[in-house]
């Protein structure tokens, strides 16, 4: 692990591995996940690719200090460890909390910006969503973080996975439970801090853009996707059959093939047109 400092002096770790040469992937995960959460990309993403993956302030190695967060502080942290890394323009691919967060660098600083993946998120806020995240918050500061494990586990993952498996075999149920209470509450009202204006200016994001969904997925369901993909012109969707919201863990065959491909290809045009302007 490797780290940076952020411009409020707040320390920000981040991992990295894969091709030296490949092209950089930064990957920013979601509501108290950090960059373990994205175990089952590593080898698929490090094969082709130089990756980078943020633990947002208060998760992992990272300082977890007291609130109040900032989705827009913690977009900045995501560019301090691009450059940290010595990486001027990245692909960003950022899963729930992590895609907002990548939503809003593409917006503020589209110049750090290659493509951008867009998992299991929303763009603005529904009611029923804001009263379940606050219901976290509060258990968790009740209970701490083994009180929320039940509950969460069942809108993360879907049925299938869990009558296999059971919740905690799940990779991201055993990163989430170990994150810090105050750090997560934290996180979660800045969630909720987050302004519905954010949607109204993705129509200014010009970077490629895929938009990938779960269809169990009933925290970010299909509706929320279908607005993404329509307000960002420069967007697909993909729509990954059968799995919940905690699709890059129990779907990651899947969903690694399709973020790759689709990088592969934004790759391929950024070639070609390097070629044409040699």
């Amino acid at each position: 692990m490797s780290a940076t400092v952020a411009s409020d002096s707040t320390e920000i770790a981040y991992s990295a591995w894969g091709r030296r040469d490949g092209s950089p992937v930064l990957l920013i995960h979601g509501l108290g996940v950090d960059s373990r959460g994205w175990a089952l990309q590593r080898g698929a993403f490090g094969r082709r690719h130089r990756c980078i993956a943020v633990d947002n302030r208060g998760t992992g190695l990272s300082d977890a200090p007291p609130g109040p967060y900032d989705l827009a502080v913690m977009a900045r942290d995501a560019v301090a460890v691009l450059d940290a890394a010595g990486v001027e323009r990245a692909h960003i691919v950022g899963a729930s909390m992590g895609g907002v967060i990548a939503q809003i660098i593409g917006v503020l600083h589209p110049e750090r910006v290659r493509s951008l993946t867009l998992a299991c998120t929303a763009c603005h806020h529904l009611e029923w969503r804001r009263e379940l995240l606050a219901e976290w918050a509060q258990v968790v500061n009740e209970h701490g973080m083994p009180g929320l494990m039940d509950d969460a586990m069942r809108w993360m993952i879907g049925p299938r996975v869990q009558r296999r498996f059971g919740v905690f075999v799940n990779v991201l149920a055993r990163v989430l439970i170990q994150t810090r209470p105050h750090a997560f509450v934290a996180q979660v009202d800045a969630i909720l801090a987050e302004s519905d204006e954010l949607r109204f200016a993705l129509a200014e994001v010009t970077a490629p853009t895929l938009v990938v969904t779960g269809s169990q997925d009933t925290l970010t369901p299909l509706g929320d996707a279908e607005e993404l993909a329509e307000l960002i012109t420069t967007s697909r969707l993909f729509v990954l059959r059968g799995a919940a919201h905690g699709l890059m863990a129990e779907a990651p065959n899947a969903f690694n093939d399709v973020v790759l491909k689709f990088l592969d290809e934004i790759d391929g045009v950024d070639a070609l047109r390097a070629k044409e302007t040699a």
